[in-house]
């Protein structure tokens, strides 16, 4: 199944879609599926305020823990709470139930240096 061609992705297997200066921010199929089953999952509160680079929390799995990066720059303002309650929702569906929280951006310019779906899939094939 080919990532969704609407978004940006990361070395780092983090999904970035963008609405005028809003970016909802997930992981990919490929990094779930490399977690398996998702157990916890952590972001940091809304008021945040981040860097491009900087981690916006973690994801554990039976298998391991990741810490997840924000390609760009301001403040989280939305955080996904249904995934408290219920982590697997990233292995139904990491691009759209289980997105993990919403930045508004102060800085565009690091988007450039995102893969597109197209790149992002030859190089990482699920």
């Amino acid at each position: 199944m080919p990532s969704p061609a609407d978004r940006r992705y990361s070395e780092s297997h983090e999904w970035h879609k963008f609405d005028g200066d809003l970016a909802t921010l997930g992981i990919s199929k490929f990094a779930v599926d490399e977690l398996t089953d998702v157990t916890y999952v952590e972001i940091k509160p809304v008021g945040t305020k981040i860097k491009a680079g900087d981690a916006i929390g973690e994801v554990e799995s039976v298998k391991a823990t990741s810490e997840v990066f924000s390609a760009v720059g301001g403040e989280i303002v939305d955080v996904n709470r249904a995934l408290a309650d219920d982590p697997a929702i990233l292995n139904r569906d990491p691009y759209e139930a289980g997105w993990l929280c919403r930045i508004k951006v102060s800085d565009p310019a690091p988007l450039k240096a995102l893969m597109s779906q197209s790149v992002y899939d030859e190089k990482h094939p699920t």
